[in-house]
C-alpha cells in the first residue's frame, strides 16, 4: 500500500497477519521491550533510532540519539546506517529524508504522527498569500522564513523565493540574514516565534502584523501589508500556546524565587513575564548549569519536564511544568512502544514500513532552504 501524503510519499508493505500493527496494538506495552531490544539487536549498526524530546519515556528510552528536531536530523544523516526510525512527527522524518545521505531511508513508525504546527500552513494558502504581495509589488522586498517545523513544501517555497529555513534557536540570526536582503520578512507558520524573535531585535509590535490565511488578503489592507516589517503566518504550537500568564503569576507566588524558563513558541505575554526563553536544547542547558537546590517552572511539553525533574532531582534542584494541569503533544504522544516494534521487526525481516521519502523537486528547493541556514 501507497500513500500520498501531500509532497511525501509514505510507503508501507501489504501486510499478513505477522506483521500487520493491529497484532501489535492489542499488546501491553510492557511486553514491546524484549521485542524492540532484540530487533536492535538484529539490525545492528544497519538502523540509527531518533527520539525527540517530547516523545514518551517508554520510546525515548530506546533512542541512539535525542534532541530536537534539526539535531537529530544531522546526526542520522552524518551516520552509517541504512535506515532512520525517527520517533517525531512527519515534518521531522521529512526534515531527515531531505538531509539523509543517497541510499538512506527514513521510516516513521506511525503516519499519523503530524504537528497540529506545521499543518496550520499548507503550500496553496502560502502560494496565495505570495501572489497578494506580488499584486501589491510587496513581493520583491519580502524574505521569506519558515520555522522548521513546517511541511518540506513550505521549506522547498521558502528555498525558491529566496528564503530560509530556521530553528528556535537561531531565528534571530535567520531574521538578521533576511533583514540583510529585504525589508520585510514572511514568519511561517509559528506568529508567536516570530513576534518574540522579532520584539528582542528591537522591531516594535506595531511594526508587526498578522497573515491570516482564512481571511481575504490575510485579514490586512494594503496600506498595513506595505507598513509592516515582519508579516507572521497565523500559527501556533498548541501546546506552548496553552501557557499564559495567569499561570507564571500562580507558581511565583507558590514557589518565591522559582525561575520561570519558557519554549519562544509560547504567546509574547508569556514570554514577556518569564526571566529566560529558549529552546529545548537550551532549556536544559540553563537547568544543567544553574546551582544545586535552585526551583524551575518550565513552558514546555511535560515529557521534557518531568524527564527533567528526574534527571535533576539528585542535585536538589525542583523542576514543574508551567501549567500543572499538563500540556501533552497529543501527536508525538501517538509513536508507542507497539508501533515502534512494528517498524522494528518488519526492517529486521527486510520489510520497510512507513517510509518517508520527499519528492525530488521538493527536496531539491528545501535543501538550499537548510543550506542558507547552516551559512548563518
Amino acid at each position: 500500500m501507497t500513500l500520498i501524503l501531500d509532497e511525501v510519499t509514505a510507503a508501507s508493505p501489504e501486510t499478513s497477519p505477522a506483521c500487520s500493527l493491529e497484532n501489535y496494538l492489542a499488546l501491553p506495552d510492557r511486553s514491546m521491550d524484549e521485542r524492540i531490544a532484540a530487533a536492535r539487536q538484529r539490525l545492528g549498526s544497519t538502523a540509527v533510532l531518533l527520539g525527540h524530546h517530547y516523545q514518551r519515556d517508554e520510546v525515548v528510552r530506546f533512542a541512539d540519539f535525542t534532541g530536537d528536531s534539526y539535531k537529530l536530523c544531522r546526526a542520522a544523516a552524518s551516520s552509517g546506517a541504512d535506515f532512520i526510525v525517527f520517533c517525531g512527527v512527519h515534518f521531522m522524518a521529512e526534515s531527515a529524508d531531505v538531509l539523509a545521505r543517497p541510499g538512506q531511508q527514513v521510516i516513521l513508525p506511525d503516519l499519523n504522527a503530524g504537528c497540529s504546527m506545521a499543518d496550520m500552513a499548507e503550500i496553496s494558502q502560502v502560494e496565495s498569500c505570495w501572489e497578494t504581495l506580488e499584486h501589491l509589488g510587496l513581493a520583491g522586498e519580502t524574505i521569506p522564513i519558515t520555522y522548521i517545523n513546517s511541511a518540506a513544501s513550505i521549506k522547498a517555497f521558502c528555498g525558491e523565493h529566496g528564503g530560509l529555513v530556521c530553528t528556535s534557536s537561531n531565528a534571530r540570526a535567520a531574521l538578521e540574514w533576511a533583514f540583510a536582503r529585504g525589508r520585510r520578512v514572511l514568519f511561517l507558520p509559528d506568529q508567536h516565534l516570530g513576534r518574540n524573535t522579532g520584539y528582542a531585535m528591537q522591531i516594535p509590535l506595531n511594526e508587526m502584523a498578522v497573515w491570516d490565511p482564512w481571511a481575504l488578503a490575510g485579514g490586512q489592507s494594503a496600506e498595513r501589508l506595505a507598513s509592516c516589517r515582519i508579516l507572521l503566518w497565523k500559527g501556533h504550537c498548541s501546546v506552548h500556546q496553552r501557557f499564559l500568564p495567569s499561570h507564571v503569576d500562580q507558581l511565583r507566588a507558590q514557589y518565591p524565587g522559582i525561575q520561570v524558563i519558557v519554549h519562544p513558541e509560547c504567546r509574547y505575554e508569556v514570554c514577556q513575564v518569564s526571566d529566560a526563553l529558549g529552546s529545548t536544547e537550551r532549556i536544559i542547558s540553563l537547568v544543567a548549569e544553574a546551582p544545586a537546590g535552585s526551583t524551575f517552572a518550565i513552558g514546555t511539553e511535560i515529557h521534557l519536564v518531568n524527564r527533567l525533574a528526574r534527571r535533576f532531582a539528585p542535585e536538589g534542584k525542583k523542576i514543574v511544568s508551567l501549567d500543572p494541569t499538563g500540556c501533552l503533544c497529543t501527536t508525538m504522544f501517538r509513536i508507542s512502544p507497539q508501533h515502534l516494534a512494528w517498524a522494528l521487526e518488519n526492517l529486521a525481516e527486510g520489510r520497510v514500513v512507513n517510509r518517508i521519502q520527499v519528492r525530488p523537486n521538493i527536496k531539491q528547493w528545501a535543501r538550499v532552504a537548510l543550506d542558507r541556514m547552516l551559512e548563518i
